[in-house]
């Protein structure tokens, strides 16, 4: 019996009904010779240490630290019935088809079922970027050797591993220290957790400690053959910051009383510029969760849970836990197909139609720069009027709009730069003129600011000619403030994870996190944040997130290396090794049972001070052997 594993009930329908296989089963569908199954996520876990030792149930420093000698893995009480299931057709299948989602997660949960039901039959591997019929039925007839894949299952366990040690070991450790200061809760530890939650406490530090500076800015009305625009005053450099803001009083009071003298002001130099701005790429995860976070108000997992609907139930997207913009060149034959059919679901389109040009190449057709999965693009099954609504609808709108820009246009306005003197002070007047609107004719709603973060449009200038005089019309001295670093949002705090390479300073591993995207995976990075504020670490303030007290205590009081996002950045280039092969599983664990061992015997002796309240859904010390402690992220 030919059998295909997938990672989610509906998953398994679609496989199934593009299979022919449509009669129900025990936790399959069934048909032609061929069962199709699935999982719930993880039908296994790691078994917590009182599974290897029962003296582990209370916590204890002496027991610090837990290493196992040989790994378990537990069937989950929710899913236990499917666990079942899955594990009688392992035994009667003949040959088995990998079919959960197409990433190092995914082959995990369908590798340790694989492993644990001693399934030795032989493996193939179904790859897929959507869950459209037509997309369905491309990958069933290009399926991979499972041996190919099979380095992911690997990288992905050593990840779990390495993050089961630091979560039971370190949030043990701090628990206990945490008890000596008087502190009734857990305090939960993680690879990824703890380096993002730092990003929001020297976030708000910077803020808390933040002193402004008043600085001077000066507008000058001028009028070119009846048309009034604004120059800036230029100051000098020798009195201006390193963002050219003059912070000199007097200076800016006498170049004021100068210019509100001054009749006219002298066109000095005059330059004009064709710029061209090529189409932004197709959105990743992260990119969507960040513009959908400012311009939607949606948070991290409430943008990644509407993607995956679209990808899932509406089946009008690709793939959503992608951290590539990029597309493969053999995608580039189906973009009149899609288009096609978005034009034909949604009359609104009809005016863009013109414009269109699906034979159009963008730099988002990169073979080289395309990873496990590409860019997040609509399918050809687009959503007829009226299917998708609300947050959906919007998603959908800002993904479909990105994969449009592509075959537009470069955008290309004129900006002018005009210099003048006037009264012995230099200004500036700065034009720009719209040439062609290009891929932002699909862009409006993507590229506008959100609200109430709208910047001045950009003033037209009237026709100049160098040497020729403007009349001054008025003059406004600006007293202003430096303003504090803004709050994190969770889609600003997604993006600095992405990004979190620019805090590092040993080069190696500043470049490692940029090949590596920053901490955590397009998959994860939600979850973390969405944990850290279930556990009261952050709290949100509108769209704000916030450090709790809590958080601060904890941050302090961890060993740098857990809080650093080096830290990170040498673990992924171990899994790199991993999955390529330069490094063994075993040895890859061996190495961070052996970190982690010296790390606990470091800090075993450090006396902490917990600032604040148990963060929420911490367990009471009193409690503690009654109930399963935390989880770290």
């Amino acid at each position: 019996m030919r059998l295909f594993l997938c990672e989610k009930p509906s998953q398994a329908k679609d496989i199934a009904k593009v299979l022919g296989a449509g009669r129900r089963g025990d936790g399959c569908w069934v048909g032609n010779g061929l069962t199709v199954t699935w999982c719930i996520g993880h039908l296994l876990e790691t078994a917590p240490p009182d599974a290897y030792d029962a003296r582990y149930k209370r916590w204890v420093l002496a027991d610090l630290p837990i290493v196992p000698q040989q790994w378990k893995m537990q069937v989950k009480r929710k899913t236990a019935s499917q666990y079942k299931a899955v594990k009688r057709l392992l035994g009667e299948a003949t040959e088995l088809v990998i079919a959960t989602d197409a990433d190092r997660e995914g082959e995990m949960i369908a590798r340790e079922l694989v492993e644990h039901c001693r399934y030795r039959g032989p493996i193939q591997r179904l790859w897929l970027s959507a869950l459209d019929d037509a997309s369905i039925r491309k990958a069933l007839a290009a399926l991979k050797p499972g041996a190919d894949t099979f380095s992911l299952y690997h990288s992905a366990l050593g990840r779990s591993r390495a993050d089961w040690l630091i979560g039971m070991n370190m949030s043990r450790l701090f628990t206990l220290l945490g008890r000596r200061a008087g502190y009734q809760g857990v305090l939960p530890v993680g690879r990824v957790q703890t380096p993002t939650l730092r990003l929001v406490v020297d976030r708000d530090r910077s803020i808390a400690n933040f002193v402004p500076v008043p600085y001077w800015a000066i507008d000058v009305l001028l009028n070119a053959d009846g048309v009034d625009f604004v120059a800036q005053w230029m100051p000098p450099n020798d009195h201006c910051d390193d963002q050219g803001r003059c912070l000199n009083p007097a200076l800016a009071k006498q170049a004021a009383a100068d210019l509100q003298g001054a009749r006219e002001a002298r066109l000095a130099k005059l330059r004009t510029e064709r710029m061209r701005e090529v189409a932004p790429l197709p959105f990743d995860l992260g990119t969507l969760q960040e513009v959908c976070s400012k311009k939607l108000g949606l948070g991290a997992q409430e943008t990644l849970d509407t993607a995956q609907a679209l990808y899932e139930t509406y089946k009008v997207i690709t793939y959503p836990r992608s951290d590539c913009g990029y597309l493969p060149l053999s995608q580039h034959g189906e973009a009149a197909t899609i288009i096609a059919a978005m034009a034909r679901s949604d009359q609104s389109l009809t005016p863009l139609l013109p414009h269109l040009d699906a034979k159009r190449r963008s730099r988002a057709w990169n073979d080289a720069k395309v990873g496990a999965h590409h860019g997040i693009i609509p399918t050809a099954a687009a959503p007829s009027a009226g299917k998708l609504q609300g947050k959906h609808l919007a998603v959908y709108s800002l993904i479909r709009a990105r994969y449009l820009a592509q075959f537009l246009p470069n955008h290309e306005y004129d900006r002018t730069q005009a210099d003048f003197e006037c009264a012995g002070q230099a200004l500036r007047a700065v034009g720009k003129q719209v040439v062609e609107p290009g891929w932002k004719r699909a862009l409006p709603q993507a590229v506008s600011a959100a609200k109430g973060r709208e910047a001045p449009p950009p003033q037209p200038l009237p026709r100049l000619i160098e040497g020729q005089s403007c009349a001054v019309q008025s003059v406004k001295l600006k007293d202003l403030w430096t303003q504090p670093p803004k709050p994190f949002t969770e889609g600003d705090l997604i993006k600095a994870m992405k990004n979190v390479a620019k805090l590092v300073e040993d080069p190696r591993l500043k470049q490692k996190l940029k090949d590596t995207t920053g901490i955590g995976t397009e998959a994860t990075r939600a979850g973390i944040i969405q944990g850290l504020i279930d556990r009261g670490y952050l709290s949100k303030q509108g769209k704000a997130l916030a450090a709790t007290p809590a958080a601060f205590s904890l941050i302090d009081a961890v060993p740098r290396a857990i809080a650093d996002p080096g830290t990170t950045a040498i673990w992924e280039q171990a899994l790199d090794m991993v999955q390529s092969g330069e490094m063994s599983l075993e040895t890859f664990v061996a190495k961070q049972s052996a970190w982690m061992s010296k790390l606990v015997e470091r800090c075993a002796g450090l006396q902490m001070t917990i600032s604040g309240p148990a963060p929420k859904g911490a367990t009471p010390w009193k409690n503690k052997r009654k109930r399963k402690p935390a989880k770290a992220a």
